[in-house]
């Protein structure tokens, strides 16, 4: 499928401003009871803002999962509250979601337009169907039965699902599980179009990483239940940057530094932000230090995710 080309003009998102797409005030959920207690979201607030991609990440039993059940109102929450485009969450507010929560589940004896049609008929927009399968990339397996789709065919048809009651904000729990590479290139591209030209908001989990990296504005990073880490993906890129030298000299280097400094790669790195760097060059060029190389490297994601997730063992 070409997503660039197939577009569903017809679909009219909201613009971005105003109050967050959606915002978790103070939410906790606990399961069991007594001492055996697990506490799956502790006071978590979080809010995710209109027109974005929106990663969620976390290990598993972060609380990922039952954050985005509690949002669909599967679940509800022990303490807290939920806000849909500013208005307490409600069947109504709900509405304006499209959500695809887990693994999608279909008739497998019907096909992708059925599917479509029968959703469009409660909605009152079948007149998106055609388009919606053009964009999910389905137009030409529309008329064969699911139950000979393959698994990243399904995703592609929960998403498709997901637009056809015309969601403001869009919900998706791994939504690239199951696809090829091609097929998650297309949907990277397809998340990023209905984002930044279409005006949706799309929240989404994933456990790929680097794609989370590529196609997200945003991301938090949940740890047993609690924010550990939020913010736009390049400023957490850049805040856990490292500088490095390459010197001539890095034992002076190291001696001048101390713990802030280290060598390793052929030169040293040293633990400084970012906007003290002028500073370091013009005082290591003072002291006769002779540099040939240095630059800021940041890490990808996964190296922040695992610095912010990993247990501390005793």
């Amino acid at each position: 499928m070409s997503v660039q080309a197939q577009r569903v003009s017809t679909i009219p998102f909201a613009d971005p401003g105003g109050d967050p797409a959606i915002a978790f005030l103070a939410v906790s959920k606990g399961f069991g009871r007594g001492s055996g207690v697990i506490k799956a979201l502790d006071d978590l607030s979080l809010s995710i803002p209109r027109g974005v991609v929106y990663g969620l990440l976390g290990p598993n039993g972060a609380g990922k999962s039952t954050l985005l059940r509690i949002l669909a109102g599967l679940v509800r929450p022990d303490r807290g509250e939920i806000r849909i485009f500013g208005e307490p969450a409600c069947p109504a507010q709900r509405s304006r979601l499209g959500m695809l929560i887990e693994s999608p589940s279909f008739y497998p004896f019907l096909t992708a337009r059925e599917h479509l049609r029968m959703l469009a008929g409660a909605t009152g927009t079948a007149t998106l169907v055609e388009p919606i399968l053009r964009r999910i990339g389905l137009e030409k397996a529309a008329d064969k039965a699911v139950s000979g789709f393959s698994l990243g065919m399904k995703q592609r048809l929960g998403i498709g699902c997901a637009l056809i009651g015309q969601p403001e904000a869009l919900v998706l729990d791994e939504p690239i599980n199951g696809l090829d590479p091609d097929g998650i290139l297309e949907m990277r591209a397809l998340v990023h179009e209905l984002a930044h030209r279409d005006g949706l908001t799309v929240l989404l989990s994933s456990h790929l990483l680097d794609e989370v990296e590529r196609v997200c504005d945003r991301v938090a990073i949940l740890r047993r239940g609690a924010l550990v880490a939020e913010g736009a993906v390049a400023d957490l890129l850049d805040r856990d940057g490292r500088f490095w030298l390459k010197v001539d000299a890095p034992d002076a280097v190291l001696a001048r530094l101390g713990e802030e400094a280290e060598e390793a790669d052929g030169g040293v790195y040293v633990r400084i932000e970012r906007t003290e760097v002028p500073k370091l060059i013009l005082s290591l060029a003072n002291a006769g230090v002779r540099i040939h190389e240095a630059k800021w490297i940041k890490p990808d994601l996964e190296t922040v995710f695992l610095s912010e997730t990993r247990e501390v063992r005793s």
